[in-house]
């Protein structure tokens, strides 16, 4: 087994809605942010490419056969080379709607004093607790200060940084290669660039924003018990 879909698209443009959709179609499993910080001992990896050395990505991925969303499609290209093979889906959405929602979601979230604070109180005895401590510190290292250069507060350098890593990956990408999607096209350009059937069921919405603190407070609470 061996990943053969990239997604090269940021968090936020609908990724969750796009793991849901993959998994549907038969590319099980697919790795998303969520896959990190619930089985987050894969931190040592994601150093590993920030630190630009070498990634045993076949090891993180073991079972998997697509990924979407942060931190993997920060490293689209280091991917692309390791599969060669894979295909890539840069899921986008309007600029304008995408840093508002970043910036109200995953740019703004706190887990909470309570959790903060049992995280704390678990390092000591607790792997887990110790690994995903680090996967925060280390979305905050890779994304927001380095790949954002630390001035995703700027607006305007927020969305510059968006289009232009669009407009990087349909550079870098062959056409033949690459679906540029929006989860408002639902299932049919999915289906036919991956060549399955379409669903009869909708295309899968998940991760609104209004749901997206709940969400991923569940998720640090349950990886911590």
């Amino acid at each position: 087994m061996s990943i053969q879909v990239i997604g090269a698209g940021y968090g936020r443009t609908g990724t969750k809605s796009l793991q849901l959709a993959l998994e549907q179609l038969g590319l099980n499993k697919c790795y998303h942010m969520e896959v990190l910080l619930r089985n987050p001992a894969g931190v040592k990896h994601w150093q590993n490419a920030y630190k630009e050395t070498d990634v045993d990505w076949d090891d993180l991925f073991e079972g998997y056969q697509a990924i979407v969303d942060f931190p993997g499609s920060m490293y689209y290209k280091q991917l692309t080379e390791h599969y060669p093979d894979a295909k890539v889906i840069l899921s986008v959405r309007d600029a304008e709607s995408w840093y508002k929602s970043v910036a109200s979601t995953i740019f703004a979230f706190d887990p909470g004093p309570a959790i903060k604070l049992r995280m704390l109180l678990s390092m000591p005895f607790s792997s887990t607790a110790r690994n995903l401590f680090k996967v925060i510190t280390l979305n905050e290292k890779s994304i927001w200060q380095k790949h954002f250069e630390g001035k995703f507060k700027d607006k305007d350098y927020a969305i510059g940084n968006y289009n232009a890593h669009i407009e990087e990956v349909k550079r870098n990408i062959p056409a033949d290669k690459l679906l540029i999607f929006e989860a408002k096209d639902g299932w049919e350009p999915l289906c036919q660039f991956l060549g399955k059937d379409v669903p009869d069921t909708p295309y899968p919405r998940s991760n609104k924003k209004d749901d997206f603190a709940t969400w991923a407070k569940g998720i640090v609470r349950d990886t911590l018990k």
